[in-house]
């Protein structure tokens, strides 16, 4: 802590109240993308129109409960749509919407960066051509 020329402690000026914005841009984006396996879908959806068994095929971590739950989510947030074909037995595909998009160079981002802090924590485990980097990411 700092003195003043008389060895008091020095106190700091208390600054003028600033108003914060209604919303936070960060946390709004945020809150998309934060629910548990949503960016493994919307990457798996980058590449076009995916039904819910390709889906889980890309994502076989994930159980049939919460995919279907995130799918829920995502489309009553407004990021995918669900469309009902007219075959029997009925089939359903979910395909991105503009704003869902809009996301996915922010995944494509953080998929580049994870490629990185592999090679870097694990250097002798992980080759580079066995990582996604902005050279093989085939996807949007």
């Amino acid at each position: 802590m700092e003195t003043s020329q008389q060895g008091c402690p020095m106190v700091l000026k208390v600054r003028k109240k600033v108003t914060a914005l209604p919303g936070c841009p960060m946390s709004k984006c945020m809150d998309l993308l934060g629910g548990c396996w949503t960016p493994e879908v919307l990457w798996s959806l980058s590449e076009g129109p995916r039904r819910f068994s390709e889906l889980r095929r890309d994502s076989p971590f994930i159980s049939a409960k919460v995919m279907t739950s995130r799918l829920r989510d995502l489309e009553a947030r407004g990021v995918l749509t669900r469309h009902v074909m007219p075959t029997s037995p009925p089939t359903v595909e979910y395909e991105l919407t503009d704003l869902g998009k809009e996301l996915l160079p922010a995944i494509k981002s953080i998929v580049e960066v994870g490629s990185r802090l592999l090679l870097r924590d694990s250097p002798g485990e992980l080759s580079s051509d066995a990582l996604l980097t902005s050279d093989t990411i085939s996807r949007p």
